[in-house]
């Protein structure tokens, strides 16, 4: 074969390499870079306030699994609070006599001193449309076992409960959730993970140990309303958004929120009324007890 010939040759092979890549690249096949997945924060979310509150004793599996796996909601919300041995737990309230009947708060506690108190009778007496027998005896779970009950099949809205209650919960949940593999860029970036409190401090905390975490400032009733264009600013330097009490919101609030990257997620929402609201003024999703109804009124 002549020189000429093998040029050509050459040519036609680069011709047709270059064609062939730009084909199988456009179709998506050979894509060096894989599709980004989508961030549940885009969406409206549903977050089920301590699980299915409305229909199962709060923060207790019973709650969590129906909410995850009947309901599909997007979150499980969890509080938390820590025991006199140093482990976390699922619940709401720093004394535990509301759902336990027990006195004395939950710090002056071992876990295996809550773990004999039962949560789920005192349901059944306040709620008994929805009360089960099965709820009697139900037990305070500790993070470390919700994590392992759900893995990275659940996407989890957790609170720094009374942070300065507890030096180094902060540290402690990080810990547990990187066990977990719930720290990667990739799970992150999906919106796997929200850490949320009413404590700034806390939330800068986790925010100098890992600035890749949606945090969500939550915010007292009323409060809202006070707060200035530095305040917002502030907030969105370290915040992707902020939890207010839903009946501090209006459209104007909303769009006035969002102007600062922030997502808004409202709490605590529980009649069909108050959910198309919330929808009609764009929030970005709402906290709520019975989050079955949120969920059918934003598909619709």
């Amino acid at each position: 074969m002549d020189v000429k010939k093998l040029f050509y040759l050459l040519c036609a092979l680069v011709i047709f390499t270059t064609l062939n890549t730009n084909v199988v690249s456009a179709s998506g096949f050979a894509s060096s870079k894989e599709k980004v997945k989508e961030n549940i924060l885009d969406n409206k979310v549903s977050i089920a306030h301590r699980g299915a509150s409305g229909y199962a004793p709060e923060h207790t599996f019973y709650a969590y699994d129906k909410s995850h796996k009947e309901f599909n909601a997007d979150y499980i919300e969890l509080d938390l609070q820590m025991t006199k041995d140093g482990n976390l737990i699922a619940m709401h309230d720093e004394d535990v006599e509301r759902t336990t009947g027990h006195k004395g708060r939950v710090e002056d506690y071992t876990t295996q001193e809550l773990k004999q108190m039962d949560v789920g009778s005192w349901f059944n007496k306040k709620y008994p449309k929805y009360a089960k027998k099965e709820y009697k005896g139900a037990k305070i779970p500790t993070l470390e076992e919700i994590l392992d009950r759900y893995g990275d099949n659940a996407n989890y809205y957790i609170e720094t409960k009374s942070p300065d209650v507890y030096p180094g919960m902060e540290e402690k949940l990080l810990h547990s959730l990187k066990q977990h593999n719930l720290l990667s860029n990739q799970k992150l970036n999906k919106g796997q993970v929200v850490i949320q409190s009413f404590s700034q401090e806390s939330l800068l905390k986790v925010a100098n140990m890992n600035n890749q975490i949606p945090l969500v400032q939550l915010v007292d009733k009323d409060k809202l309303s006070t707060f200035t264009s530095e305040d917002l600013k502030f907030i969105s330097s370290y915040a992707i958004g902020v939890g207010p009490d839903y009946s501090d919101l209006d459209k104007q609030t909303v769009q006035k929120l969002h102007e600062y990257n922030l997502k808004v997620h409202p709490y605590t929402v529980n009649t069909e009324k108050d959910m198309k609201k919330m929808l009609n003024i764009d929030v970005d999703g709402v906290f709520s007890n019975y989050i079955d109804k949120y969920i059918n009124l934003k598909n619709k």
